[in-house]
């Protein structure tokens, strides 16, 4: 499985015969390296309906006839501006061709803000644990810290972990190195700092809290091998 970081909490994951991108904001995001042009995706997953998340997913998914799984009622909404959906809810899994999904509990608020500024309601946010090839990848998508944070740990062995830490709408460097703790993954690479001003942050600051864990800092294109 070879995953790379794209800025913000943009994150892409190639499987054999895959290609996901999680939470696909480029237009607009000054940290991207992406274009989405040049952008194929099978699988689009999505965190919340915000729209530095939601971003760029209804060209993307148009051009390439991708399948969009979100929570249910941005699921809904997206299916009406004619993409090919699948809704879940928070605690719900579905085995795919491609891995699974599971959508989990986050603390934070979910809408999408249309050009003529309407605030359209997308359900609830939600975490995704993505499993394929015996890999298991957490996105927490934007939350603040919660306890069952340590429940999500116990019951799933987490390779790769992604933690907002920009502070200001979602847990900041304190309470994401909190939050390690509780989760234990195997590595953490810190996401959601730096977009904009209210969430800048020093990432170096987070890896410095979190002492009993590996954490990796990614910039824009950087990639691994799991």
């Amino acid at each position: 499985m070879h995953i790379s970081y794209h800025g913000h909490s943009i994150v892409k994951i190639k499987t054999g015969n895959h290609m996901i991108l999680i939470d696909p904001f480029i237009k607009g995001n000054k940290l991207t390296d992406l274009i989405v042009e040049n952008e194929k995706p099978d699988i689009i997953l999505l965190t919340h309906g915000h729209n530095d998340h939601v971003g760029d997913t209804v060209e993307l998914a148009k051009a390439n006839d991708a399948l969009v799984i979100a929570p249910n009622e941005l699921a809904v909404y997206l299916g009406w501006q004619g993409l090919r959906t699948h809704g879940m809810n928070l605690g719900g899994s579905k085995e795919f061709e491609f891995g699974t999904v599971k959508f989990t509990q986050a603390f934070h608020s979910s809408s999408y803000t249309t050009d003529d500024n309407e605030i359209i309601y997308t359900g609830m946010p939600a975490g995704i644990l993505f499993t394929a090839e015996g890999k298991t990848i957490y996105h927490a998508g934007d939350t603040a810290i919660f306890g069952d944070m340590e429940m999500i740990g116990r019951q799933h062995s987490i390779d790769v972990a992604f933690l907002p830490i920009g502070d200001n709408f979602t847990m900041g460097p304190e309470d994401a190195a909190q939050a390690v703790k509780l989760i234990n993954p195997k590595l953490t690479i810190p996401v959601h700092f730096n977009t904009f001003p209210p969430i800048e942050q020093d990432p170096q600051v987070f890896k410095e809290l979190v002492t009993d864990h590996e954490v990796k800092i990614m910039e824009a294109g950087d990639s691994f091998e799991i």
